[in-house]
């Protein structure tokens, strides 16, 4: 389910809005300067809240596409957003696409 569209921020990173049932937000996509193997490439930012964080990712497969793993959490959502960040063919703007998980 698409929720979201992002476009290139000037200073790096994403900017654009979450459009759900219960979530409506503009958020930005922060380059992290934290290093560390596992740390995240990105900070998701409310405001200047913290409510997040994208890792970099690629798609599997013989011609893999590369994307964001984005984690976003609230107090009001049951559990985490789990929604992957794809930019377009141009890499000048994204939509932030969420499934919801299977349990097994």
């Amino acid at each position: 389910m698409h929720i979201g569209n992002f476009t290139l921020a000037k200073e790096g990173g994403w900017i654009g809005f979450i459009h759900t049932m219960t979530i409506r937000a503009k958020v930005r996509l922060v380059p992290n300067d934290d290093g560390g193997d596992k740390a995240p490439a990105f900070r998701v930012l409310h405001g200047n809240f913290r409510i997040g964080d994208a890792w970099e990712a690629k798609t599997p497969g013989s011609s893999p596409k590369n994307y964001l793993r984005v984690r976003i959490d609230d107090p009001c959502l049951g559990e985490p957003l789990f929604a992957a960040l794809f930019p377009s063919d141009n890499g000048n703007m994204a939509q932030l696409i969420w499934n919801r998980r299977r349990e097994g």
